[in-house]
């Protein structure tokens, strides 16, 4: 009897410390566009996968889970919502308004969308970082300064951190657009990575 019992102790022990450690990781979702799923990359080199790797490596220990749907547009984002409140994450990483701004969809119709997306996740008690990106030179200087703009007032309104322009540190840097010009290579999404990470670490904790 007590070798049927140590048994199925040990068998408990060796079972239990895999959900338990899942169950301690908090989630950090990546929400956005194709630049966040990775489009035209293999497995493993979007930003998301990267920030997983560096987050690993400076300690903490959250689980990245990567929502990126390539051209979803902040009509989508609002939409599929409740996809990620049901995860109930600690961080989101918010990326979208690039597709609005490559349709030339109104404005407001932007703002007013992620607008909707921040104040949920503000709801729900998310820490949220917003990502902006510009847009190329032929949509002309004012409709690129209106939209760039329009990120930098959400995050005074909403009071959530802000990286203005997810691609600033690597618009030079050879070898880090697809040939599409829009999508980042591997080299690229790493790049985007290590840019996120000084403006995430304060939302994170270390355990």
């Amino acid at each position: 009897m007590d070798a049927r019992r140590a048994l199925l102790v040990s068998i408990c022990l060796l079972l239990l410390p895999v959900p338990l450690f899942a169950a301690a990781r908090p989630l950090l979702v990546c929400y956005g566009d194709s630049i966040t799923a990775g489009y035209g990359l293999p497995y493993g080199q979007s930003y998301p996968a990267y920030l997983q790797r560096m987050l690993d490596a400076q300690g903490y220990h959250y689980t990245v889970k990567n929502l990126g749907t390539p051209g979803a547009t902040t009509k989508d984002a609002v939409d599929n919502l409740q996809t990620v409140l049901r995860l109930h994450p600690a961080v989101v990483i918010v990326e979208f308004g690039g597709n609005d701004g490559l349709r030339g969809l109104p404005l407001a119709q932007t703002r007013r969308n992620l607008s909707q997306v921040l104040t949920a996740l503000q709801k729900a008690h998310i820490r949220i970082l917003l990502a902006g990106i510009t847009l190329p030179p032929n949509y002309g200087p004012e409709y690129i300064h209106a939209f760039d703009q329009l990120f930098r007032t959400l995050a005074a309104e909403h009071h959530v951190s802000l990286i203005p322009m997810l691609y600033k540190n690597l618009i030079h840097v050879q070898g880090t657009i697809q040939h599409d010009g829009i999508h980042p290579t591997a080299k690229g999404s790493k790049i985007i990575a290590e840019t996120l990470m000084p403006m995430l670490k304060p939302l994170l904790r270390k355990k």
